[in-house]
C-alpha cells in the first residue's frame, strides 16, 4: 500500500500535470485522472485549494450554462514544480532499484 503522504504528493503532481494539458474544472480534472488514478471530489478539492494557496495554479471563472464554472490555471510556478519532481524522480528510480535488487538476494 502506498504511503498517504507520499500519494498526497503524488496526487498533487497529477494535478498539476493534467493542467499542463490545458485549464480545467474539477469534475474534468476528475475524468482526466482516471486512467490513472482514483481521485474523489472530497479529495480533489482540498489539494486544488491548497495548490491555488501555494502559487502552482490560479483560478478563474467562466459562464457556463448560466453558471459561474471554476477554471483552473497552471502557474509558472506550477510548472516549476513538475520540473522539480521529474528530476526528483531519476533519484528515486535509483533506490527502488537498489531496493528491488535487494529484494531477489
Amino acid at each position: 500500500m502506498l504511503d498517504p503522504q507520499m500519494k498526497r504528493g503524488l496526487l498533487e503532481i497529477c494535478i498539476l500535470s493534467a493542467l499542463q494539458r490545458g485549464d480545467s474544472y474539477g469534475y474534468e480534472l476528475i475524468r482526466t485522472l482516471a486512467d490513472c488514478v482514483t481521485i474523489s471530489e472530497s479529495t480533489l478539492y482540498p489539494i486544488l485549494r491548497r495548490l491555488e494557496n501555494a502559487g502552482s495554479l490560479s483560478v478563474y471563472s467562466v459562464e457556463h450554462n448560466s453558471r459561474l464554472r471554476k477554471m483552473y490555471h497552471l502557474t509558472e510556478q506550477g510548472e516549476e514544480q513538475i520540473q522539480s519532481f521529474l528530476e526528483s524522480w531519476q533519484e528515486l528510480e535509483k533506490m527502488y532499484g537498489f531496493i528491488r535488487e535487494g529484494a531477489h538476494e
